[in-house]
């Protein structure tokens, strides 16, 4: 009997801890959970006044719904928002383009999706194509708004300014954007993508910040594989700018980029026109031999490597391009008067292709 006891007493000294401890981790996760659901379910932003154009096919159901919300910023999880919506009991949530803010709760999601209706009147749209110089791009805006293109370009080159933003999206806009030669610190940073306001006048600020916003949050999902190609930011943008400019189909970036690739892995000059008009300032619909000479350090045409920083803004597959480039052993590539591009081992056999396909 005396050692039934003891081991008892000895068992209860055991599990006794044991149970408090699973109950203490049991109570942690439960507590934690709760928290977690309760912030899912509010607003990601409620000052914020970004407007942000989501796009819901047809056919889509709860589940793709959530997932586009959540990738486009206007709620926290696309989980919890799925089984919000369960718990409603909502239901016949219509296919089309909305535009939504991070400020709006979830209820006032589900009643925009479900009426098909913007929540808030757009006052202000603007587009900015792929492709552009930020010299473009700061027309676009001014064509749009009261501000002339005179003040824009002041704003895109005040350091106080782009120092702000650097602070707010610093894994983006890195030391890089003033380095040795660039002409605009913020070329390559505006997203190439529609922007809706409410107001009808907004701050030329908060123009600005939402294209930076839209870089960094494209950006953001790639960084993983940015870092294990051992590349920054700068360096991917400006690599997809070239991309940008020298492809006319989508399905010829992946290609585009292992030629660049290949010519800087040999130590080969990336020699691509775009760089060349860049340099110029303007654009030209023919170079000539003399164009090819010019000394300037976005010329890759006398210099070796990327040139100092992006020459024009990029679209996300032109930075999927040069982060997964195909595996290929071409050095050159041209373009034909159809719009066609044409890809060659050898500098033979491309000459031979520029005969049949451009000379004249």
């Amino acid at each position: 009997m005396v050692e039934r006891y003891e081991e008892a007493k000895t068992v209860r000294r055991i599990v006794f801890p044991l149970v408090v401890v699973i109950f203490v981790i049991i109570a942690g996760v439960v507590t934690g959970s709760v928290l977690y659901v309760n912030n899912a379910l509010k607003p990601v932003d409620p000052s914020s006044e970004e407007i942000i154009t989501v796009d819901i096919p047809l056919g889509s159901g709860v589940t793709t719904i959530s997932n586009l919300l959540e990738e486009n910023g206007i709620i926290k999880d696309a989980t919890v928002f799925k089984y919000y919506v369960k718990f409603k009991n909502e239901h016949s949530f219509q296919a089309g383009t909305y535009e939504l803010t991070p400020s709006m709760t979830l209820d006032e999601i589900i009643a925009s999706l479900k009426t098909g209706k913007v929540y808030q009147e757009t006052k202000l749209t603007i587009t900015i194509p792929e492709g552009l110089r930020l010299t473009e791009i700061a027309a676009i805006i001014a064509d749009n708004t009261d501000y002339t293109e005179e003040e824009i370009l002041q704003l895109l080159n005040d350091e106080t300014f782009i120092q702000t933003q650097k602070e707010k999206y610093p894994e983006t806009l890195t030391d890089s954007i003033f380095g040795d030669n660039i002409k605009y610190p913020l070329e390559g940073y505006l997203f190439p993508a529609t922007y809706s306001f409410v107001e009808e006048k907004p701050a030329l600020e908060e123009i600005i910040d939402q294209m930076i916003a839209k870089t960094n949050s494209v950006v953001q999902k790639y960084m993983a594989d940015i870092e294990n190609k051992d590349m920054n930011v700068h360096e991917l943008l400006t690599m997809a700018s070239l991309i940008e400019e020298e492809a006319t189909n989508e399905s010829d970036r992946k290609t585009i980029a292992s030629v660049f690739y290949n010519r800087l892995e040999i130590g080969m000059p990336l020699q691509t026109d775009p760089t060349v008009i860049y340099a110029i300032g303007e654009h030209r619909e023919r170079l000539y031999f003399k164009d090819y000479e010019i000394e300037d350090p976005y010329n890759t045409y006398v210099i070796q490597g990327l040139p100092p920083g992006p020459i024009a803004g990029v679209g996300e597959v032109s930075i999927e391009a040069a982060l997964y480039p195909e595996n290929t052993d071409y050095y050159y590539f041209l373009a034909t008067k159809s719009g066609d591009v044409l890809f060659s081992e050898t500098l033979e056999e491309h000459n031979k292709k520029y005969d049949e396909y451009i000379g004249e």
